[in-house]
């Protein structure tokens, strides 16, 4: 028969037990410190974040140096290009076609970047991004936004494969590239880059760090100009298109973004539906996205990037330079909820906002 009374733990079990119990509470508190880690901003796709992005970030009278803009922990910055076929350079100016004016330095070294006479081309620009990245490591993906202000020059040597040559030249393994979306993680690739994103196929922040993407968006003066009857959109997406058909994408630096909100999809303006497909990133006014006519949902749930501009515009309006940093700070939440990849803004002494990270589509 069994023994009825109740049994002692020995000292040496009771030790054993508590051990057990204290390994038991050590895992699951492990556990949990893992699964905040995994679901903070660095764990997320590139496509489900929400970052702050600095406007027209190249002008000396908002930073004296670029590497000043970098410095407030920016997700984006913008660069004004022109391609002045008589030098046969890209040009980076808000106005001036044929002259540099900037705060690019052409920096080689990290001391370099707040030295020296500015007014330097696009390619001094990349690599003070480039310099300043390298002394940086670990630094959160950097969106770079190109809006080329007339459009390309290709007959001139000035198109969409010398633009990409020179990327390539001065941000080297840098740039994360149209190919890399389309790569697989098993092996081979997606046939277009909306097969890839819909698919899901964005590396998260944290494997992007040290890194640049590249889009690029058809200029004013471009959009502006009847006689311009191929925008740089067009022009770049049927490149990349034509070398991804060829077994050349890897050559393909930048992202092409449809410019302007509009609602439903932006790719039916393209009357040529070949170069619909080559199209995930998407940049317009973010109050016009937010103002109801428009299902800003639809792009979150085909993770497609939306670079929303002019983020102070959205009412009730913000000050446009120096807003209070808590209704900065609520203007991106607002526009994270809204489904925004980007908002940009000119609020250039707001550190604190410039490097936010948020859930993408979470109020």
């Amino acid at each position: 028969m069994s023994d009825p009374r109740p049994r002692r733990f020995t000292p040496r079990l009771r030790t054993a037990l508590f051990g057990v119990l204290g390994a038991c509470l050590a895992l699951a508190t492990t556990g949990a410190a893992g699964t905040a880690r995994a679901a903070g901003p660095e764990a997320l796709p590139l496509s489900g974040a929400t970052v702050s992005g600095l406007h027209n970030t190249y002008d000396p009278a908002a930073f004296p140096y670029l590497a000043r803009a970098l410095d407030t922990g920016t997700s984006m910055i913008e660069l004004d290009v022109w391609d002045d076929f008589i030098t046969k350079e890209w040009k980076v100016s808000h106005s001036n076609p044929l002259g540099n004016n900037n705060n690019c330095v052409n920096a080689t070294t990290p001391d370099q970047l707040y030295t020296g006479g500015a007014n330097k081309n696009l390619e001094s620009c990349l690599d003070d991004v480039r310099v300043w990245l390298a002394a940086h490591p670990g630094h959160p993906p950097l969106t770079i936004k190109l809006e080329m202000k007339a459009g390309f020059q290709s007959t001139f040597g000035l198109g969409p494969a010398q633009l990409d040559r020179s990327i390539a030249a001065h941000l080297g393994s840098a740039v994360f590239r149209p190919a890399d979306l389309l790569a697989k993680p098993g092996g081979g690739q997606y046939a277009t880059l909306d097969e890839a994103a819909n698919a899901g196929n964005w590396p998260t922040r944290e494997q992007l760090a040290g890194k640049v993407m590249i889009e690029v968006i058809p200029g004013t003066v471009e959009e502006g100009n009847p006689t311009d009857s191929l925008w740089t959109d067009v022009e770049y997406a049927r490149y990349l298109r034509d070398l991804a058909a060829n077994g050349h994408v890897a050559q393909a630096q930048i992202f092409p973004a449809v410019h302007n909100a509009q609602a439903g999809d932006p790719r039916s303006r393209y009357a040529d539906t070949s170069i619909r497909p080559w199209f995930v990133v998407f940049d317009g006014d973010a109050a016009t996205y937010v103002n109801g006519s428009i299902d800003t949902a639809w792009y979150d749930t085909h993770h497609y990037v939306v670079v929303m501009t002019d983020a102070q515009n959205v009412a009730p309006a913000l000050d446009d330079k120096n807003p209070s940093p808590a209704d900065a700070r609520a203007r991106v939440a607002r526009l994270a909820a809204a489904h925004a990849s980007v908002v940009s803004n000119d609020w250039t002494a707001l550190p604190e906002v410039q490097s936010l990270a948020l859930p993408r589509g979470v109020s």
